[in-house]
């Protein structure tokens, strides 16, 4: 019986809602620690529409799938989840780059960081964090899902899967034409728009610079010297 448990609490249905959960979660702690420790209420969003910061929704999913077996033991579940808290980051980190061709954060400013991508202060948190999904957040969220039937949420999982697909593609595609207009500030290309009337339309309308500064204010890319650049600071100074 319990082993027939544990499969359930890792099933797609069950992996779906913590990321969900968590990537919204991860986005008011992010933002709340942001405004407590600089006094700056700033966007901390991972995608252009709704309230998600996915690096914290596939962090702690893959957390919860992977720890559960330090249930029972404290001191190892911590220690496990500070080393792969840092491991996935590090990975994401590498992984939002190359998917839309900038960085995210960098923790170069911080002691103990490994270029730039993590830092020992953060792996902590996530050792921090690894504990008390196992031990307290996670059992209280699948009792918390167990109370509905799979036929109202199979409709509502449809639902946001497409809209966190479409939320992808246009994220992707935001932030390419947002770093585009930087550089082209930047390295003085002349502005080249596409001729298509309806991209053109869409690029202005769902990708306005303002909205783009205000939703990814800490995007940034690397110049020819390798040293990483604000884009919101080009535009701030152009």
């Amino acid at each position: 019986m319990e082993k027939e448990q544990v499969n359930e609490k890792v099933s797609i249905h069950y992996i779906f809602w913590y990321f969900t959960f968590f990537s919204i979660i991860g986005l008011l702690i992010e933002t709340l620690y942001c405004y407590t420790t600089t006094g700056v209420y700033e966007s901390r969003k991972g995608l252009l529409w709704g309230p998600f910061c996915p690096v914290y929704g596939v962090g702690a999913t893959i957390l919860i799938v992977l720890l559960q077996k330090y249930k029972d033991h404290p001191l190892p579940l911590f220690i496990a989840g500070t080393i792969l808290g840092g491991i996935i980051e590090y990975i994401l980190s590498f992984g939002l780059e190359a998917l839309y061709g900038t960085r995210f954060w960098d923790y170069s400013y911080l002691q103990f960081d490994l270029n730039g991508r993590i830092c020992f202060t953060y792996s902590l948190f996530w050792g921090i964090l690894s504990f008390l999904l196992i031990q307290f957040i996670t059992p209280k969220l699948n009792q918390f899902l167990d109370k509905f039937s799979h036929t109202i949420f199979k409709p509502l999982e449809f639902f946001l899967f497409c809209f966190l697909l479409i939320d992808v593609f246009f994220t992707i595609w935001g932030i390419s034409v947002f770093k585009k207009r930087a550089m082209e500030i930047y390295y003085k290309f002349p502005p080249c728009e596409p001729q298509n009337a309806l991209i053109r339309l869409i690029e202005n309308r769902c990708f306005s610079t303002e909205y783009m500064i205000k939703t990814f204010p800490n995007l940034r890319f690397r110049n020819e010297q390798k040293e990483e650049i604000f884009i919101r600071t080009v535009f701030e100074e152009s």
